[in-house]
């Protein structure tokens, strides 16, 4: 998988701060004791106080304190489990779990305060069998070392449950030997605990050592601000490359190959469209989809060709082909067992006719007399005195089909309607006799009745019009005085449309380009498009009948 620079952020952006949540908290952080030096402050002054009180008179073994000094200190269970007798890790043979060094402080005195909880106390104390009186349990004191002048004390291996902790109150001077006056040292904590039989002890040992120090920030520790910086770093510059930095990053769902389009020739515009911004818009996903102007057969010849290519292709029942796609005027005739079609959206025809006819304006019984061969000169319907020659489409084209079931009511060969062919080929009308022939595509009907005196065809609306507009032999004919228009399609006076269908052989597969195409082309850029050539998607449309296939 290929990930380029705004990826990769993204992805780091996620996995570090997961991967630390789940080390802290999941694996080194679950058994974590935490120490917090709540207070150390220096009394050397206490006796010039007013006051002092007793502070003046602190003594130890008969000796006024030397610049007395105390400390408070908070010892917790900082993880997310039970921190049990056997879990710190020291010498089993030693009953003191953590020991606090004072560097240049001589220990007068200690206690054990704020449990929170009450039998916590029982890990500090006992009481004394001999006599009235609580006894340290083994491993809870401290000790006094004269050649290095520290002061330790000691603190016993305590149960502590989540969230439990307790507090210490050190007392302690200077060395009689210091006579430095400089500040004292921070205390210096050494402890540690953890699970036992895990197979990331030598992981978690190296990385953790000692009891962890806990503080409170008004905001942020200087680790979490570090954190934070790097990451706003990383998104500043993602933006930026974003906003700043042209891109043919292809999107999320493009997916590459060739594709293979044929069908509707009325459609192909909006198709050929479509396809070419979606190998602009999927451009680094090597995409192929060529669409030149012989591309598009018809409705019928596309959908033979995409039944070839899937048995050539030997796709077995259940799956699909995954690069054809055949768009269809309507559904196609005939049985088609394995093609499987998709509305899409629906297109609005229009009937063209050549200006010599001197006709604008049809009604739809005209329409199906002129159709039905009733009709053989235009001035029969007060037009110029010219022969009507029908210029109609291949059987199987799916304009011809809508103009048959939409406005003509009929099926193909009911009362000859449209009728045969008269000649093999349109340039061999006669000027003075009435005649049918049949071309093969939208472009070559447009050219054949502009070019034929009386000559009436028919093609899909924006064709007709971007056509009508340079070529003054062309006339685009209203029905019944309606104009060809979607609204009027959904409004009901309009009766020359027909749905727009994509037939796939089987179900194309997920992943597949005929798949990334149909959503590109129904649900993202190609609607756009789909618009821009006078279609209206199905999933847009107010009246539901008009996106029913027929």
């Amino acid at each position: 998988m290929d990930l380029d620079f705004n990826e990769w952020v993204a992805v780091l952006s996620i996995a570090i701060p997961s991967l630390g949540f789940l080390w802290e908290f999941a694996v080194v952080g679950r058994k974590r004791l935490g120490y917090r030096v709540q207070m150390d402050t220096l009394a050397e002054h206490a006796t010039q106080s007013p006051y002092a009180g007793v502070l003046r008179d602190m003594q130890l073994n008969g000796h006024r304190l030397k610049d007395p000094s105390f400390v408070l200190l908070r010892i917790e269970n900082a993880g997310s489990a039970l921190i049990d007798d056997i879990d710190y890790l020291t010498p089993s043979d030693d009953p003191c779990g953590i020991r606090v060094t004072f560097r240049r402080r001589h220990v007068a005195g200690l206690v054990v305060t704020e449990l929170s909880q009450d039998d916590l106390r029982e890990s500090f104390v006992r009481e004394r069998q001999d006599a009235p009186g609580f006894v340290a349990v083994p491993g809870f004191g401290f000790d006094n070392n004269a050649e290095s002048l520290t002061g330790v004390i000691r603190l016993p291996k305590v149960k502590l449950p989540l969230r439990a902790e307790y507090k210490v109150l050190v007392v302690l001077e200077r060395w009689s030997e210091d006579h430095t006056g400089e500040p004292f040292p921070r205390p210096v904590f050494r402890g540690a605990v953890g699970a036992h039989r895990r197979w990331y002890d030598p992981l978690a040992r190296f990385v953790r050592l000692s009891v962890a120090k806990t503080e409170s920030h008004v905001f942020a520790s200087r680790p979490a601000w570090i954190g934070i910086g790097l990451l706003a770093a990383a998104v500043v510059v993602q933006g930026a490359i974003t906003l700043l930095l042209p891109s043919d990053r292809a999107p999320l769902d493009c997916v590459g190959g060739t594709l293979h389009l044929n069908g509707s020739t009325a459609f192909a515009p909006a198709v050929r469209e479509a396809a070419a911004r979606y190998e602009e818009a999927c451009a680094g996903k090597d995409v192929s989809i060529p669409v030149g102007e012989g591309t598009f057969d018809g409705s019928g010849a596309g959908l033979a060709d995409l039944e070839k290519a899937g048995q050539e292709a030997g796709v077995e029942v259940g799956e699909g082909l995954g690069d054809h796609i055949t768009f269809t005027d309507g559904v196609a005739s005939g049985k088609h067992p394995r093609a499987l079609y998709r509305t899409v959206a629906y297109s609005v025809f229009a009937l063209v006719v050549n200006r010599d006819a001197g006709v604008e304006n049809l009604t739809v019984g005209q329409i199906r007399d002129l159709y039905a061969g009733k009709i053989t000169n235009w001035s029969q319907l007060n037009g110029a005195d010219v022969p009507v020659h029908l210029v109609n489409r291949h059987v199987g084209s799916g304009t011809r089909s809508a103009l048959v079931q939409r406005v003509l009511s009929a099926k193909e060969g009911d009362d000859s309607r449209p009728p045969r062919a008269t000649v093999d080929d349109c340039t061999a009308l006669d000027d003075d006799t009435y005649g049918v022939c049949e071309v093969g595509g939208t472009e070559s009907m447009l050219e054949t009745v502009s070019g034929t005196a009386g000559g009436l065809g028919y093609s899909e609306v924006t064709h007709a019009e971007k056509r009508a507009e340079d070529d003054e032999n062309l006339v685009q004919i209203t029905i019944a005085g309606q104009q060809a228009s979607l609204d009027g399609v959904e409004n009901g006076d309009y009766p020359y449309w027909q749905t727009e269908l994509a037939y796939t052989y089987g179900e194309p597969p997920a992943g597949s380009i005929a798949a990334a195409f149909l959503t590109y082309l129904t649900e993202q850029g190609g609607r756009d498009v789909l618009r821009e050539y006078g279609n209206r998607l199905c999933s847009e449309v107010e009246n539901p009948r008009v996106c029913e296939p027929s």
